[in-house]
């Protein structure tokens, strides 16, 4: 037997086809099984609330310890159109999220996420 962890990694178009709840949810039931998820296109600030929010809800000591979530940071996308029509478009990241016992980061920066993962 393949002793291990699970590392799923979610598309764009998986994601886009969700409501934020809906994301929310998925990623918050995986995680509470275990797995490490990674998102193609990070979360919304307003679902990153929710997924705190949420999780902050659910964490039970001896059984779900919380999440640990990191993501690159928005990028803004400002051409000389965009600027001049006063649009701004902001485009999340790749996002890796885990059970916090599981997934500590070592260093984050802007092109670079450097990750430990334990086995349980």
């Amino acid at each position: 037997m393949i002793k291990g962890i699970q590392m799923d990694l979610i598309s764009e178009d998986k994601l886009n086809g969700m409501t934020s709840m809906e994301k929310v949810r998925l990623i918050l039931d995986e995680v509470r099984n275990g797995k490490i998820l990674v998102l193609e296109t990070g979360l919304t600030p307003s679902e990153q609330t929710k997924l705190i929010e949420l999780t902050m809800t659910e964490i039970a000591p001896d059984d779900f310890s919380g999440i640990e979530i990191e993501s690159y940071p928005v990028k803004q996308s400002d051409t000389f159109l965009n600027k001049l029509l006063g649009k701004t478009s902001l485009k999340t990241r790749l996002t890796v999220i885990g059970p916090a016992s599981q997934l500590k980061t070592i260093k984050k920066d802007r092109d670079l996420i450097s990750a430990f993962v334990s086995t349980p």
